[in-house]
């Protein structure tokens, strides 16, 4: 299979190219600023300004043809107006110029995923989520964004078109893990606010065996729709940063308060929401499926990543 990854050049489709090209499949990665080194070979980058129709779209034609779309502006930033305003539009243009080149295609593409995650939901609380459950008017950083981005794909030329909403991602040597591992470290890595806001993860792995699966090309057969892209099992703030300083081998974890994080948040400039609210979602359609998690549980997807480090 060809496959267009559009915001490709990322953690996640650096990760999901690997396994394609392992696979023997060819990757064409839609990016602001290509490589020229890899203008040839399994995976090539191909120019795009994830707005407007140009060259790349010749690349969507053929047979065995999918795209997973994972373009959009990093939500690590201040919550302001202009820049949930920006959010929106890196992502809803990125899916609408897709959707459009699409629809003058002869024939459908044979397989589209649909980045989306599961923030969708806002600040869940102790609400149990699935597939099936409700989105409700929450935080415009949070539902507002997600709940657009996943609406642009409306009218896409598709066989079998999958959304996955997708929990926290862990992978090594990523900002997101790094950051909570440097507190952990300072011993800084205690609850953060009240420490019971659900953490729906997933390790990165699974996450790109659930996009294989989507395309069809190993597991189970997954149903068109939405499907909930994390672990089965998620954990509360507080049991993430115990494992957190258990890896790190630091045994004094101080709590961060609310009014701490927001101080803090501010001079990052990044958004206290991403530690202070959560939501748990897990997939019944995975299970469904039959689908086979390698990492269900938080304890050994952290072992799987970071090496053992003696305790302090």
């Amino acid at each position: 299979m060809k496959v267009i990854i559009a915001g490709g050049s990322g953690t996640l489709g650096r990760a999901l190219s690997e396994a394609l090209t392992a696979a023997g499949h060819e990757v064409v990665v839609l990016t602001r600023s290509p490589r020229p080194e890899r203008e040839r070979g399994m995976v090539r980058d191909v120019r795009w300004d994830a707005r407007t129709a140009g060259g790349w779209t010749a690349e969507l034609a053929g047979g065995e043809v999918a795209i997973v779309n994972l373009a959009g502006r990093l939500v690590d930033a201040r919550p302001t107006p202009a820049t949930i305003a920006d959010l929106t539009r890196s992502r809803v243009e990125a899916t609408r110029a897709l959707v459009t080149a699409s629809r003058d295609l002869d024939r459908p593409l044979r397989r589209w995923v649909q980045a989306s995650t599961t923030a969708i939901w806002s600040d869940a609380g102790e609400e149990r989520l699935d597939e099936s459950s409700r989105i409700p008017i929450g935080l415009p950083q949070m539902t507002g964004v997600a709940e657009q981005w996943e609406r642009a794909l409306d009218g896409a030329h598709s066989d079998h078109t999958a959304i996955l909403r997708t929990g926290v991602v862990l992978e090594a040597n990523t900002p997101a893990l790094d950051r909570l591992l440097l507190l952990a470290e300072l011993g800084l890595g205690g609850p953060v606010g009240t420490g019971r806001q659900w953490v729906s993860w997933i390790h990165v792995r699974d996450w790109v065996r659930i996009v294989l699966t989507a395309l069809g090309l190993e597991g189970p057969e997954l149903p068109a729709g939405v499907v909930v892209a994390s672990a089965p099992h998620p954990v509360r703030n507080a049991e993430l940063m115990r494992i957190l300083r258990r890896a790190v081998g630091q045994r004094i974890g101080l709590p961060t308060p609310a009014p701490v994080l927001r101080l803090g948040a501010l001079l990052l400039r990044t958004d206290p929401a991403l530690g202070l609210t959560g939501r748990h979602a897990t997939s019944s359609v995975l299970d469904r499926t039959g689908f086979r998690f390698e990492h269900p549980h938080l304890e050994g997807a952290v072992r799987d990543l970071l090496p053992p480090r003696p305790s302090r």
